[in-house]
C-alpha cells in the first residue's frame, strides 16, 4: 500500500493519527530522574494500544519495596507480598497527609518461613492522580518507602534509570505533560506540547534533587 494510499484509509476508518512522544525528566541538578511519573492528556481522543494494569504485585525484599513505583489503573488492585524472612507492615499514606495511615489501609504481613508461602495483602487502589497517590512505608522499618501511582490519563509511564519515559500512540494536535515524583510536593504547571505523527522529545526539568534509591 502506498503512503498516499495508507493515508486515505486512515481518514475512511475514522481513526485519528497518533505519535509517539519521549519525555526526559531531570532533577534540579540537571540529572536524570529515575521513577518519575510522567503524564500525557492529549486533547483529542484515543486509547494507546498497551492499557494500564489493572493488577500489580509489589514485594518487600531486603527491606524495600519492589519495584520502588507503580503505574496502575483505577480500581487497580495491588498485591503486597512479604519476601522477607522478618514481619512487615504495608501502610498506604498521600502527600501531605500525617504521618500515619490516613485512609486506614494497613497490614501486618509476618515474615516468610522457610517451606510455606509468602503472607500477602491486596489493596484496590480507587482514587486517580496525584491525591491518590499511595505512599507506601512500614511501621517497624522507617526507611522502607515506595510509591502506586493511579493514573487518571492511559498515557502514564514512569522513567527508566536514564529518565526516560517513551508513550506511544499519543493522539496528534495539543497536549500537556506533567510530571508527578513524591519528593516534588508543589506540584509543577504542565507543559503544552503540540504531538506529531513524528516521534517528538521533550525535556521536563523538577525542582527537588531526589534522593536516589540505594
Amino acid at each position: 500500500m502506498t503512503a498516499a494510499c495508507a493515508a486515505w484509509a486512515l481518514a475512511a476508518s475514522g481513526a485519528a493519527a497518533a505519535g509517539t512522544l519521549e519525555v526526559l525528566v531531570l532533577d534540579r541538578d540537571g540529572k536524570p530522574t529515575p521513577d518519575a511519573v510522567v503524564i500525557v492528556t492529549p486533547s483529542g481522543k484515543g486509547q494507546p494500544r498497551t492499557p494500564l494494569p489493572n493488577s500489580a504485585v509489589v514485594n518487600q525484599e531486603k527491606q524495600q519495596f519492589v519495584p520502588a513505583v507503580t503505574v496502575v489503573a483505577v480500581g487497580a488492585r495491588v498485591r503486597f507480598v512479604n519476601s522477607d524472612p522478618w514481619n512487615h507492615h504495608v501502610r498506604l499514606g498521600h502527600v501531605g497527609a500525617a504521618v500515619g495511615n490516613a485512609d486506614g489501609q494497613s497490614a501486618l504481613l509476618e515474615g516468610k518461613a522457610e517451606g510455606k508461602p509468602a503472607s500477602a495483602a491486596v489493596f484496590s487502589m480507587d482514587k486517580p492522580g496525584a491525591v491518590g497517590a499511595a505512599l507506601l512505608g512500614c511501621y517497624i522499618h522507617s526507611r522502607m518507602g515506595g510509591t502506586v501511582y493511579v493514573a487518571d490519563s492511559p498515557w502514564t509511564v514512569k522513567t527508566n534509570s536514564e529518565g526516560i519515559a517513551v508513550l506511544d500512540d499519543v493522539p496528534e494536535g495539543s497536549a500537556s505533560i506533567k510530571v508527578w515524583h513524591a519528593a516534588q510536593l508543589v506540584e509543577k504547571a504542565p507543559l503544552p506540547v503540540n504531538v506529531l505523527a513524528t516521534p517528538g522529545k521533550v525535556t521536563f526539568q523538577l525542582d527537588v534533587a531526589p534522593r536516589r534509591r540505594s
